[in-house]
């Protein structure tokens, strides 16, 4: 019996060893990065599917490419360009995942300046940010170059020279695969000019965009625009979409319903092809000058004709409000409230012989009254 007590105890201990051992072997690896050179050192050593972990600022002299699964975490730091910038083989772009085994994860960093893109996906490739902050890149923040891109936590800077490009969606000469960009989460840019633009190089035919039921904002398709929205359907941004690229979505068609006031853009939201949009939608949000209202919506700037919010939108739509001042004498009065008067107080004060002379009334009518009934009697 002590034997096989034994022996189930060796067992034991030699699979709970080889469980350790697997988990241990399986677990991702992480490698520490200070500057440019041990950045590229760990990128090259960190098993597939591990972290890259960000210990300082860091200034970066040329391309980096990724051709592996891991996890660069930047722990809030900086990766910069430098001005002395070496490129490769015609690549310029500060981080790049490249074909389908790249798939590269951002995340808590920052990256600044380059002489072309901050990061790409190209050709299968996949990148995921997750808090990631780009701005000061020349020819935009993101190029998603028939890779794919997914974004949780973006906030893109001024990116881009003569015109801001915040997202680039492309397809290069030489790559096989059409873009997709997924909505995750939150984008948001300090330039509200083509924050999520469609290039027109004739290499564009088809792309995908798609937003999951998670995300804050969207990015949508209309007839001919790439519209960024927040939360609200608000338009943030509008790119043209080129004539020879086809757009796929996950969304229902959007229509812009444009509002004009006085001849500014005071409003633009959008709503599904084919469905109304109403007063409500239109005056949320927008101030009016105190002492006037919108007196109606029109069709045309010159007000000659009420718009029809039955109408059901199958293109994009402009709406011209008209404001009128307020007319004081058309208000309804208020209804006055019934005076009640109160009666006098009588303040003289209560003396002993008014309490007296009282009681001698009631004693004499008392006793009148009992001097007449012993009389009948």
């Amino acid at each position: 019996m002590k034997t096989w007590t034994k022996l189930m105890l060796i067992l034991f201990t030699i699979i709970s060893a080889l469980v350790i051992f697997s988990n241990i072997s399986n677990a991702a690896s992480v490698e520490n990065a200070t500057d440019e050179e041990s950045l590229i050192t760990a990128i090259q050593n960190v098993d597939d599917g591990g972290t890259v972990e960000i210990q300082n600022n860091i200034t970066v002299t040329k391309p980096i490419v990724i051709q592996k699964k891991l996890t660069i975490d930047g722990n809030g730091y900086t990766i910069a360009g430098s001005t002395d910038w070496t490129s490769t083989s015609g690549n310029q772009t500060m981080f790049t995942a490249q074909l389908a085994d790249g798939n590269l994860t951002l995340k808590d960093i920052n990256l600044n300046n380059g002489p072309k893109y901050g990061v790409q996906s190209y050709d299968g490739a996949t990148v995921i940010l997750n808090n990631v902050s780009i701005t000061g890149f020349k020819y935009g923040g993101v190029l998603v170059n028939g890779g794919y891109l997914e974004i949780i936590d973006l906030h893109l800077g001024t990116n881009g020279t003569g015109a801001n490009n915040g997202i680039e969606i492309d397809k290069g000469a030489s790559a096989t695969n059409n873009p997709t960009l997924v909505m995750n989460g939150t984008l948001t840019s300090d330039s509200n000019e083509n924050v999520v633009r469609p290039a027109d190089n004739g290499n564009l035919t088809d792309f995908t965009i798609t937003n999951t039921d998670s995300t804050t904002n969207k990015i949508v398709i209309t007839d001919d625009k790439v519209v960024l929205t927040d939360k609200d359907n608000n338009v943030i941004s509008e790119s043209a979409i080129p004539e020879n690229a086809t757009p796929n979505t996950n969304e229902a068609k959007k229509v812009i319903v444009t509002l004009m006031i006085g001849g500014e853009v005071k409003k633009q939201i959008i709503v599904d092809e084919g469905s109304t949009v109403t007063e409500g939608q239109l005056k949320e949000g927008v101030s009016i000058e105190e002492g006037y209202e919108i007196e109606g919506f029109y069709t045309e700037q010159e007000y000659k004709n009420k718009f029809d919010f039955s109408t059901k939108l199958t293109n994009d739509t402009t709406i011209y409000a008209r404001i009128a001042k307020i007319d004081e004498t058309q208000k309804e009065p208020e209804e006055e409230k019934p005076v009640v008067e109160e009666p006098e107080k009588d303040d003289v004060p209560k003396t002993g012989v008014d309490n007296y002379l009282g009681i001698a009334v009631i004693a004499i009518i008392g006793a009148t009254a009992g001097l007449v009934y012993m009389k009948r009697r």
